[in-house]
């Protein structure tokens, strides 16, 4: 009996939990650059849908990865991304109906363009976004006073030049010159003479 007693005081080990617990080597530094990548590669609608293609959406365990990965979003891991689009993608992909939707070609081709306009005019873009605006105050300003009229100058005589003749009919286009002939004109001349 005294043997079961000391069993009942005696903390019992579960099968899974480990006597020694994982010690990552490099303190968590792979995990983090292979995370880090796999966010950057959703910045590519064409990876999302080879995703959707391959049923990983249909995958609760790859659900609830998509979801630990928010953690991208915070301001000290934010600063890693090269591609904010990837963050934009990671949020989408929250949705069950934006996954669904990515398994279609014309979905991919929709947000592939989308991308690329953004892309295009994402210089215009920011600054709408970060030019500062004129306060309410500024915007009704009184109008500037008109600049006090110049003196006249006193017209000096001048020699009148002749006016510029045209070659060819008013309104039609000045003869082209062709630099081709010119040059063989220029090598004869030289020959001969």
């Amino acid at each position: 009996m005294d043997s079961s007693k000391e069993d009942a005081d005696r903390p019992t080990e579960s099968p899974s939990a480990p006597k020694h617990p994982y010690k990552d080597p490099d303190d968590g530094r792979q995990r983090f650059l292979l995370e880090l990548e796999f966010v950057q590669c959703l910045a590519n609608p064409a990876y999302i849908h080879y995703l959707a293609q391959n049923r990983y959406f249909e995958d609760e365990a790859f659900i609830g990865y998509l979801k630990y990965l928010q953690y991208w979003q915070r301001p000290e891991y934010i600063k890693f991304i090269m591609y904010p689009h990837c963050l934009f993608f990671l949020e989408l992909l929250q949705n069950a109906n934006f996954r669904n939707a990515m398994a279609h070609p014309g979905s991919k081709e929709l947000a592939h363009r989308q991308q690329y306009f953004f892309w295009k005019n994402y210089r215009y873009n920011r600054l709408k976004h970060i030019a500062p605006r004129p306060l309410p105050e500024a915007a009704v300003a009184p109008p500037p006073t008109p600049p006090a009229p110049m003196p006249p100058m006193p017209v000096a005589s001048a020699p009148t030049l002749p006016p510029m003749q045209v070659v060819g009919q008013p309104g039609s286009a000045p003869p082209k010159v062709d630099m081709r002939n010119s040059m063989v004109d220029r090598r004869k001349r030289k020959k001969e003479g």
